[in-house]
């Protein structure tokens, strides 16, 4: 069973210590996105790698529409692998969408993830009543009609625009082919259970000390969005990163890793 979980996400396991690290990436990427970070933890921790469902080199067989029509699948698949790895006390730390799929997994199993690191969280995409999400409900729809229509496109056209940073046009160009090399279908039912999440009444549930990473110049995820997330969580610390787009693990990796380890390891 839990060789066959570890097959399914793509888990891999690096560096040793007695705390693990798990890191989840963000829509449209792989476990790759995090390596400048991750690597920089396998002296002292055990890192923890995988693919969600439908991305990299995940079993693409276990994709199941029904399962992946919430963030709750993701969330469960996270609770398999910490099972299978016999997780205690770990520390996940999400990027993006994966920083809301760690909270729901974190509020599940509050000890197997007793600490999350959320890098440009988003509880809700879309703008609400007193809420600025960043996005209009028209704009959403638009984004994912064009996505459905023409995913090469879309892809060419969002990544840098996500990514930022326009002066290291490479990196625009890295998130690109991770946008192009997913599976279209799942790419597409992704997005929309990504972009219409709405995980606001969550956040409270969060008993996890969670330390918030936000961005500069984030076109996804806005500073009031990090904020609005900050003042909703009991236990949280809140860092506006020196780094711009929405992908500070490829634009500003030395940055997001000090900012772990300050929160991980306070008096160091």
């Amino acid at each position: 069973m839990g060789e066959r979980i570890l097959a399914r996400n793509n888990v891999s396991l690096h560096g040793s210590g007695k705390r693990s690290l798990v890191f989840a990436h963000g829509f449209g990427c792989d476990k790759n996105m995090w390596r400048d970070v991750a690597t920089q933890f396998e002296d002292d921790y055990r890192v923890v790698l995988f693919d969600h469902v439908g991305a990299g080199r995940s079993d693409l067989s276990a994709y199941d529409p029904a399962k992946y029509s919430s963030l709750d699948g993701y969330a469960q698949d996270l609770v398999e692998i910490g099972e299978a790895l016999e997780l205690r006390d770990a520390v996940v730390i999400g990027h993006s969408v994966s920083a809301m799929i760690g909270a729901l997994a974190s509020i599940a199993r509050p000890d197997m993830f007793s600490e999350i690191v959320m890098v440009g969280p988003s509880p809700r995409y879309i703008d609400d009543d007193g809420y600025v999400g960043g996005f209009s409900g028209t704009q959403i729809e638009e984004l994912l009609t064009f996505l459905e229509e023409n995913h090469l496109g879309w892809s060419a056209a969002m990544a840098p625009q996500i990514m930022g940073n326009e002066d290291r046009p490479e990196l625009g160009e890295r998130l690109t082919s991770s946008f192009c090399s997913t599976d279209p279908d799942i790419a597409r039912q992704f997005a929309r259970v990504t972009f219409y999440s709405d995980n606001r009444g969550d956040l409270p549930k969060i008993k996890a000390r969670t330390l918030v990473l936000q961005c500069q110049r984030d076109i996804i995820a806005p500073e009031s969005v990090g904020e609005y997330v900050h003042a909703n969580l009991g236990d949280s610390e809140y860092k506006l990163l020196d780094a711009t787009g929405h992908c500070p693990n490829l634009s500003a990796p030395g940055e997001v890793t000090k900012a772990i380890r300050d929160f991980l390891e306070p008096s160091s």
